[in-house]
């Protein structure tokens, strides 16, 4: 099994200004061998390492860690998509083969930056090379990621976190319609992963969970969807184990091979790992 979403730091409290106060559980270090045990128990055998830091040091930091760690099988890495000499940093980084693709926090941009001209064309460059795109958003960024998508034709992309619904209200009607208007291109997989943390963190119930899950199956289905931990962030709610049993629950009703396709199969071919 691969687990498609992990992130890895050694904690600086300017750079990872983004956890707060509130974040106590992850203001620490994290690296792979602290999922060594975790993966022991859960038969998972690999991981995706995504950029937390929006800086090419993260691409060094990130591949020194899969040289010493043979669970890391690919990385999600960042570079700047506006770079007038995108082209040329993206040849530089081919040569490091465990990079498979990029992504940019795009939470924490605004409809401009998403529809911004020279950011389309640097993520339709991205296909040039083979890479992969991971998209990150909130629920009410998806309607501007969907006008951003259907200009980059034949570009792989996934959805990072489900495009992180409104868990905790169960206001999801509109992150519905759009999840359905997103999954209509063949091009965009799906990470079932990260919505712990848009629900209530302590409080939370399976249902709300699996009210979401319905409406990303329906819409990706078992071919197009992958199991991500989003680890360390999860455990702001719970333990690895409690998101990773959720999941293989919701996934019973399945069959094994579309299992296989969730956890495994479809991770290896959208990744090349």
């Amino acid at each position: 099994m691969i687990d498609t979403h992990v992130h890895f730091w050694n904690f600086d409290p300017v750079r990872d200004s983004w956890i707060n106060e509130d974040m106590l559980a992850i203001r620490n270090d994290f690296s792979p061998k602290d999922l060594t045990a975790v993966y022991n128990d859960l038969q998972i055998t690999g991981c995706i390492a995504v950029q937390a830091s929006q800086s090419e040091e993260e691409n060094h930091f990130l591949l020194s860690l899969a040289a010493q760690n043979e669970i890391i099988k690919g990385i999600v890495g960042w570079i700047d998509l506006l770079d007038p000499n995108l082209d040329e940093r993206l040849t530089y980084w081919s040569n490091f083969k465990t990079i498979k693709g990029w992504r940019h926090i795009l939470q924490a941009e605004n409809a401009d930056f998403i529809l911004n001209k020279q950011f389309i064309a640097g993520v339709n460059l991205l296909k040039k090379y083979n890479y992969t795109y991971d998209l990150l958003c909130y629920h009410n960024q998806l309607a501007d990621i969907i006008k951003m998508v259907d200009q980059i034709p034949d570009q792989p992309f996934v959805l990072d976190h489900c495009g992180k619904p409104d868990v905790k209200s169960q206001d999801i009607k509109t992150w519905s319609e759009n999840i359905k208007t997103l999954a209509a291109n063949p091009n965009v997989l799906c990470k079932v992963s990260g919505l712990l943390t848009e629900a209530d963190w302590k409080n939370w119930t399976e249902r709300e969970l699996f009210n979401c899950f319905d409406i990303v199956f329906e819409h990706f289905g078992p071919k197009r969807i992958m199991y991500g931990s989003d680890w360390p962030v999860v455990l702001l709610s719970r333990p690895y184990q409690n998101w990773f049993n959720l999941v293989a629950k919701y996934t019973e009703q399945f069959t094994a091979a579309e299992r296989k396709l969730i956890f495994t199969d479809n991770a290896k071919a959208f990744y090349g790992v």
